[in-house]
């Protein structure tokens, strides 16, 4: 049983990152998703509840972990954020090498995991290449300031904790602009056939 090739899938807030990686689901090619982790983590019996439990026991609800709780944790005490991922990180972790696992017994020659700060966390070593979802300043604008509740603050706070998309373009393996469904999912299939053939 050969290790299936690893490719990180990453790109900031609205720039098609969740499409993409749906797009390569409905190739047949297994998808890890690093924010469903943490929430199979934190639900009601999740491996992180108990150690959660033991650094914030006001933080558990109804038997899961509630996020919101975190977060009033983590904005009073500067040393909550490092002490949850002490804790979480491994947890994430193993899972993603289960999966892996998974996938190489059911014969996929490739894995795309999906995760949101891949460079900032020092995510993608380990990997056989990157990939990093782009698009236009604007078009990035417009899709994130049409979702639901967004407002300009909450967006420029969420972009000044995401590295530049220019830096991530500039580390990644390989690069997909999203400007249309199309074009992205031409270049899903070409990049599968392109990884194939080189991981023959």
């Amino acid at each position: 049983m050969s290790a299936p090739f690893l490719l990180g899938l990453t790109g900031s807030i609205g720039m098609g990152k969740s499409t993409t990686a749906a797009m390569f689901a409905d190739a047949g090619v297994p998808v890890w998703d690093a924010d469903a982790a943490v929430h199979r983590l934190y639900a009601p019996g999740g491996a992180a509840v108990a150690a959660i439990a033991s650094l914030c026991p006001d933080a558990i609800v109804d038997g899961g972990v509630d996020r919101s709780q975190l977060k009033s944790w983590i904005s009073r005490d500067p040393a909550a954020l490092r002490a949850i991922e002490d804790v979480v990180h491994p947890l994430v972790a193993a899972d993603r090498a289960a999966f892996v696992d998974q996938a190489a017994a059911n014969g996929a020659r490739l894995v795309v995991v999906d995760i949101p700060l891949l460079f900032e966390t020092g995510a993608d070593e380990g990997l056989d290449a990157t990939l990093v979802v782009t698009a236009p300043t604007e078009v990035q604008r417009e899709r994130v300031l049409s979702r639901p509740g967004m407002t300009e603050a909450q967006f420029a706070m969420i972009l000044e904790r995401q590295m530049p998309d220019a830096e991530k373009r500039a580390r990644a393996t390989y690069m997909i602009e999203t400007l249309s469904l199309e074009q992205t999912r031409a270049a899903v299939r070409h990049l599968i056939e392109t990884i194939g053939a080189g991981h023959a």
